[in-house]
């Protein structure tokens, strides 16, 4: 897989495998050595020189490991491949401003994960309606849950046949997303988006994103009595006790109930961002410091903190929109279409009037309604798009935030008149 390779191709369809537990195993034990894998690479490139650190002698110290160590040999070369070119990636992402720097992968925080970088090897076929067959290398044919039509046999062509694949384990156990070719790059208009609680996202050409509860009422319900059984049962529990089964049966529901939830939240998401990529050039975001903002009330002994419980709920309704996924999201997907998001300061967008640029106080009336109380503007409308039209505006103005060692630092590039700015 060439970088050309990884550049112009995205993930595509995601769905269950469903594998025994003889070929799970198997699954794990490539994911774990994809794991080792990084995390030796990971210390090579702490130990190695700046000028020893490139492709071509990291990739002779991973064969070297693979015949040095013997269960490294369960993960395909392919993969191995993969994992070099993704560790790499990382870096460039880092250098550019993307990311954070690449770091160990511990084996109970981190996400499974093995590469099938090579479409051929699959070899996807629809066994039947709501099934599908691949073939993973080292693993043997599977069956995975056919929730999609893809390209496959006649159907695929050069446009749009499947390039690889990714396995991804989670909660409910082991998922296929396809890698397919991105589309071509589009030239589209500016738009500034306002992120928020009431309203997930609010363009500032009028257009709104909104979602419902990631879990039905009887799955809230469900969610509830299996959280108030499991810590009735946990406080019967006698101190160093070990975890009886059904407590564990217990957590399991649990875990089961809430990746539901966040799958139901990823899928919005990406369809979102995905709109959002396909119709704009650029996008322009607030420099939010969600975890500043969602750091608890409850202050200390001597200081006790005010308003703790109205705090902790507004805490957990930021951290459920997960605005920071959201904004990496539309950052990948409008590279991929020639595009790029910018963060603007933060400060003032939601109390400034977008059509005079007065800050008034008592103009924010409700969540929902700004008037300018400026006598000589008056100007009224939606406080959320009021907002996202004020960080368009900072973007036009050179007030964007420019990435640089890893922090932000704001820089003026050549004004715009404020009558086109607005």
């Amino acid at each position: 897989m060439s970088e050309r390779g990884l550049k112009t191709r995205q993930f595509g369809h995601r769905a269950r495998l469903a594998l025994s537990p003889a070929l799970a195993l198997k699954a794990d034990d490539q994911a774990h050595a994809a794991r080792t894998m990084w995390n030796l690479l990971h210390a090579w490139w702490q130990m190695m020189p700046k000028e020893k650190r490139t492709l071509a002698n990291a990739d002779a110290a991973i064969r070297q490991a693979r015949r040095d160590v013997d269960f490294l040999a369960v993960l395909p070369a392919q993969a191995a491949q993969a994992v070099l070119k993704t560790y790499f990636q990382a870096w460039k992402n880092c250098w550019a401003g993307r990311a954070d720097a690449p770091n160990f992968k511990a084996r109970f925080r981190s996400n499974l994960t093995v590469d099938v970088p090579q479409g051929r090897d699959l070899n996807i076929v629809r066994a039947h309606r709501r099934w599908g067959m691949a073939h993973l290398p080292k693993i043997g044919r599977v069956r995975f849950r056919w929730t999609k039509e893809l390209p496959v046999g006649k159907q695929a062509g050069e446009e749009n046949r499947i390039t690889g694949a990714r396995l991804v384990k989670d909660t409910l156990g082991w998922h296929i997303q396809t890698l397919e070719r991105a589309p071509e790059t589009h030239q589209g208009p500016q738009v500034g988006i306002d992120v928020g609680i009431t309203v997930p996202l609010a363009l500032s050409d009028g257009e709104t994103y909104k979602h419902g509860q990631w879990l039905t009422s009887r799955e809230q319900a469900r969610l509830l009595g299996l959280e108030q059984r499991a810590a009735q049962r946990k406080k019967h529990r006698k101190p160093g006790e070990r975890t009886s089964r059904r407590l564990h049966h217990t957590y399991d529901q649990i875990a089961g109930l809430r990746a539901k939830a966040k799958r139901r939240a990823l899928d919005w998401q990406h369809k979102t961002t995905t709109d959002i990529a396909h119709t704009y050039t650029v996008a322009v975001v607030e420099a939010l410091q969600i975890t500043n903002m969602v750091k608890s009330a409850r202050g200390t002994i001597e200081e006790p903190g005010k308003n703790v419980a109205q705090k902790s709920g507004l805490n957990r309704s930021i951290s459920g929109q997960a605005w920071g996924r959201t904004v990496t999201m539309l950052t990948y997907k409008l590279a991929r279409q020639g595009g790029t998001l910018a963060k603007v300061p933060a400060p003032g967008t939601s109390r400034r009037c977008s059509a005079c640029g007065l800050t008034t106080s008592g103009s924010r009336q409700t969540q929902a309604l700004f008037v300018c109380k400026n006598p000589d503007c008056g100007w009224s409308g939606n406080a959320d798009h009021n907002a996202a039209r004020n960080i368009l505006h900072l973007y036009r103005m050179g007030h964007a935030l420019i990435p640089a060692a890893g922090r932000a630092v704001a820089r003026r590039a050549p004004r715009v008149k404020p009558a086109a700015a607005r």
